[in-house]
């Protein structure tokens, strides 16, 4: 499975990437790295205005002058975003001209290998010819004018930008490869990847994703194996257990050396991002032994609204007595009321304990993910649902529930027809949620309902 790229935003302090940022993913909302000893956070977006789907990072501001203090840290968090990037844009300030900060930006960003893109922004109102051609001095090729605050320009530098991504050569193989089932024959129905389910390890650092990648890989009923293909996005491993084949994807950093594994606990927020967007199914693991944090909450958020299947696993159970576990489990519930659709474990991945229960978890969540729904069982359901509660009426008019059918895998999409469905309340979408989710055992899984107006076939148009 190809990854989305991953697209830098750079340059100077208030020049208008943050703008810039918002314009691009059309949503002021982003994850953001908030783990201790950031003093000015990258925030990640998902791109939505250009020619295909992108990450999108916005840095702080890059001062290459700065030694020390604020602008030193929001420097170094600007060049860690290169690193992670595919492409960089520089976006420099039309209206002031090239300073010394660009040249010494220019200068880093040729250093660093990356395809960059030069554009100059805030030129809403003024003629770009005579305002971009200064910053040919930069030596990054021509400049493109734009306005972020008014979108002005913005399609044509992401075509551009597009333009100067290094092809994906093994896209036409991963997606091949996606393709290809097998049935698993210890349980009857159920079909697996042939090559193995990928499973993404995701949490922050300190958590126990390497001690849970080494439990799993360490273990002489695991055979592990090498993986072509893998790119620098993600880092898989091959493995089996118990008869079933995976490919780990580490967030953490995982590499080999000869028959050694050895884990950096290094967190990247893209990194995370692009595992759980090429994963089947989701390992979330949190710190029994920490207070759940945003971040956690982000990323099992992420998790959700990308659709894939969810595994959480509460690490560091063992040596917590009662009362802790007690107040473990009611803080998983008050903070991520939204994944409770997933399976929860609680164990230690140190000591193997639950980790069994948690890799038939994994199973069971995909087989969920990517369970065929017939369209009479959906049907039969939803009668059922609205004989048990129908829906309120708002003012006159009762929403009409006719039939649904499926209309998507992974995650399951059930789309629902009728009419005067806008008057559906999100409480009634929320309880017919759950009366599916039962039906079926969607449990570990997403469950999108999307909702379809009923029309009349004989009816006379204007």
């Amino acid at each position: 499975m190809s990854a989305k790229p991953v697209i830098a935003l750079v340059g100077r302090p208030n020049v208008g990437k943050s703008t810039l940022f918002n314009r691009l993913t059309r949503s002021r909302d982003a994850l953001v790295a908030d783990y201790p000893g950031l003093t000015r956070d990258r925030h990640y977006g998902e791109g939505r205005v250009g020619p295909g789907p992108y990450w999108v990072i916005d840095t702080g501001g890059l001062e290459p002058i700065a030694k020390d203090g604020i602008f030193h840290q929001m420097a170094r968090q600007s060049l860690q975003a290169v690193a992670e990037s595919d492409a960089v844009v520089l976006l420099v300030d039309g209206r002031s001209g090239v300073s010394p900060q660009d040249l010494q930006i220019a200068e880093q960003l040729r250093r660093s290998g990356r395809p960059v893109v030069l554009a100059v922004n805030k030129l809403e109102g003024l003629t770009a010819e005579g305002r971009t051609g200064e910053f040919y001095e930069l030596g990054l090729g021509e400049p493109f004018a734009l306005s972020a605050a008014h979108g002005d320009g913005v399609h044509s530098l992401m075509d551009q930008v597009f333009a100067r991504l290094p092809v994906n050569k093994d896209e036409e193989a991963d997606s091949e490869d996606e393709e290809e089932m097998l049935v698993d024959e210890s349980t009857p129905g159920r079909r697996l990847p042939a090559k193995g389910l990928r499973v993404a390890i995701v949490g922050r650092p300190n958590v126990g994703k390497s001690t849970l990648v080494n439990t799993l890989l360490g273990e002489e009923r695991v055979i592990a194996f090498d993986m072509p293909g893998t790119t620098r996005d993600a880092i898989e491993i091959g493995f089996e257990r118990d008869g079933h084949r995976y490919r780990l994807v580490d967030t953490a950093g995982l590499r080999r050396k000869g028959k050694v594994f050895e884990a950096i606990e290094k967190f990247s927020v893209i990194k995370t991002l692009q595992a759980v967007e090429a994963a089947h199914v989701v390992i979330l693991l949190l710190d029994a032994q920490q207070d759940i944090s945003d971040q956690d909450a982000h990323i099992a958020g992420f998790v959700a609204e990308s659709g894939r299947a969810l595994v959480v696993g509460v690490n560091k159970w063992d040596g917590l007595d009662s009362v802790v576990r007690d107040e473990v489990k009611r803080q998983v519930t008050r903070k991520l009321p939204f994944i409770a659709w997933a399976r929860f474990h609680y164990l230690s991945a140190q000591r193997g304990h639950g980790v069994d229960a948690l890799m038939r978890s994994v199973l069971d969540s995909y087989a969920a993910a990517t369970r065929k729904l017939s369209t009479p069982k959906l049907t039969r359901a939803l009668r059922e649902a609205v004989e048990r509660q129908q829906p309120p009426r708002r003012g006159s008019i009762r929403p009409k529930l006719r039939y649904a059918h499926q209309g998507g895998q992974n995650p399951p999409i059930v789309v629902v027809h009728g009419n005067s469905l806008d008057a559906v309340t999100d409480v009634y979408k929320r309880y017919l949620e759950s009366q599916i989710r039962q039906r079926f055992d969607l449990e570990g899984t997403p469950l999108r309902i999307e909702w379809k107006k009923t029309t009349n076939p004989y009816a006379v148009s204007d």
